[in-house]
């Protein structure tokens, strides 16, 4: 089957595409949204299962959704910042505490630390702010938490009965949903914070017993903030390829 779109097109699809960290509040109109959602799903799956499924807050639901996982944000600081004493009591009252359904890695590989602190530091020296100024970090993480101001966020869900390939399906979805907003003019920014309290999303949506909160994504129309315009760059081809053996 022959493409329909010019490479060079899909080319500059998909290297403009940006995560946005600032939004405008204007709502996503419903229709728009739905072809988004239905893009996606044109993702392959193992077997075509689709082991997956998505909600969608908009509206008053996204608003309690900001308010609460930003206020569980807020309780967790005696488990970033506090000494032996206030961590204690954080275990004693479980406030703050993740209940994530996937493991949320605290600490990076060797091998990957240079990307990730590269990114942190550009990004953070677009946003002004200094490396020690820790209340402006926490400030910056908790836009995590309220969508960078989004009207909308989705939640992605995997079937656990796939275990990773559930996730890797997701993935591929994700992406879909990711480039498909970007040609129609929408801004996301795929977040494995927003999977860090599964509680208040599990609240908002019937979530079936074996599907697992992977990631959120917020998504809109993105804001003129700088921010959105930083690059973090990519790796070259031989950078991640694998050298045969001799």
């Amino acid at each position: 089957m022959s493409p329909n779109l010019d490479p060079q097109a899909w080319r500059e699809l998909a290297r403009t595409r940006r995560s946005i960290r600032d939004f405008r509040p204007d709502p996503i109109p419903a229709d728009l949204l739905d072809a988004v959602v239905e893009d996606a799903l044109t993702a392959p799956s193992w077997s075509n299962t689709q082991p997956y499924r998505l909600a969608i807050a908009s509206g008053d639901r996204a608003e309690r959704l900001r308010n609460t996982l930003a206020e569980r944000f807020d309780e967790s600081a005696p488990l970033r910042r506090g000494g032996l004493a206030a961590k204690a009591r954080a275990l004693v009252t479980r406030r703050g505490l993740p209940d994530s359904d996937f493991a949320i890695p605290l600490a990076y590989p060797d091998e990957l630390q240079h990307r990730r602190r590269a990114t942190g530091f550009g990004l953070y020296g677009v946003l002004g702010i200094e490396r020690h100024d820790y209340p402006a970090r926490d400030r910056q993480m908790r836009r995590n938490f309220e969508f960078f101001g989004a009207p909308t966020a989705i939640f992605a869900f995997v079937h656990d009965g796939l275990g990773t390939y559930s996730v890797l399906d997701a993935g591929f979805l994700l992406q879909n949903l990711l480039l498909a907003a970007h040609a129609r003019g929408l801004g996301t920014c795929a977040q494995g914070a927003l999977a860090t309290w599964a509680g208040p999303v599990r609240t908002e949506f019937e979530v079936p017993d074996h599907y697992r909160l992977v990631c959120g994504v917020s998504i809109g129309y993105p804001s003129d903030h700088a921010v959105n315009g930083y690059d973090p760059g990519r790796p070259a081809p031989a950078d991640i390829l694998l050298p045969p053996r001799l």
